[in-house]
């Protein structure tokens, strides 16, 4: 039968088959022999070995659609990152780290801010303004007054989605606000895997019905930029692309004299907050070369 990993820990896989449920299963020797390590998110073929108990082997890797280093997962549609509108406090550097990951491991992203229900219209505005140009579609959510949250839901399903984002921002409760059902059936997976001896925090994919998953990221609240050379970081900022005019040719919009994108940014055509941080992404990989 066929599934898709939803966890691997301790050379145990964890995966979910649309006529059995979850199958705790271990991996054909043959993979190791070709140097093959199964992911989170890999298509599997599973053979059963007890139907009872629910265990079986992986005897195959399906082709993968793309394969991401960090977090490690394959077959991704999408990413997004949740943040709260206002407590705890957006970190937009942060979230710029995480968007600039995930375009360097070419994954479309979004961005969703929650809890808008608690600040001012102002505060929600001004946040939409720093990224309505960043190629990240936005979405605005309240489980308190349920704006946005069909619309939000209707783009996870029928994908697999990274989701990312600090605790507090209340992805739980946006989860079981536009998935009800799939509560029990995520408590089911969370359950079965802390029966057993394997409870280290590790990725893991969450199966939400009609063919949706999510993962939840472990360790966001640090992240490395990806390995990338400083000349190459303006090709992932969108809003940099219509400035074609600057006066160096090899423009990198840091310290040249005639730079368009730093006009632009004065004028408030770009989120001075996404330059500063881009600014401040550049002297990073800067410094990362020198030693």
């Amino acid at each position: 039968m066929q599934g898709k990993i939803v966890r691997g820990v301790g050379g145990f896989y964890y995966v979910e088959c649309h006529q059995a449920g979850l199958v705790e299963c271990k991996a054909k020797g043959l993979f190791r022999k070709l140097k093959i390590k199964p992911l989170v998110g890999d298509n599997v073929v599973v053979e059963m070995v007890d139907e009872e108990k629910k265990i079986g082997n992986i005897t195959e890797i399906c082709d993968r659609k793309n394969q991401l280093v960090r977090p490690a997962v394959s077959n991704v549609d999408q990413a997004v990152v949740i943040f709260a509108a206002s407590y705890p406090k957006p970190n937009l550097n942060l979230l710029d780290r995480f968007l600039l990951m995930m375009k360097v491991q070419k994954v479309d992203t979004a961005i969703c801010f929650n809890k808008i229900d608690e600040p001012e219209q102002e505060q929600i505005d001004s946040l939409v303004r720093e990224y309505e140009n960043c190629d990240s579609r936005i979405f605005l959510t309240s489980t308190v007054s349920g704006e946005g949250v069909h619309s939000f839901a209707d783009f996870l399903v029928g994908k697999t989605t990274v989701l990312a984002g600090p605790s507090g921002v209340g992805k739980s409760s946006l989860l079981n606000k536009m998935f009800p059902k799939a509560k029990m059936e995520v408590g089911e997976i969370s359950e079965k895997i802390k029966r057993g001896k394997h409870t280290t925090r590790h990725s893991e994919l969450f199966y939400l019905g009609e063919e949706t998953y999510v993962m939840d990221t472990p360790g966001f609240t640090s992240l490395e930029l990806p390995e990338l050379e400083k000349e190459d970081l303006r090709d992932y900022y969108a809003e940099f692309l219509p400035y074609t005019d600057c006066r160096f040719l090899g423009c990198v919009h840091v310290s040249e004299p005639d730079c368009e994108v730093k006009n632009a940014v004065q004028e408030g055509e770009i989120s001075e907050e996404r330059y500063k941080n881009y600014t401040l992404f550049f002297e990073e990989l800067r410094n990362r070369k020198k030693y």
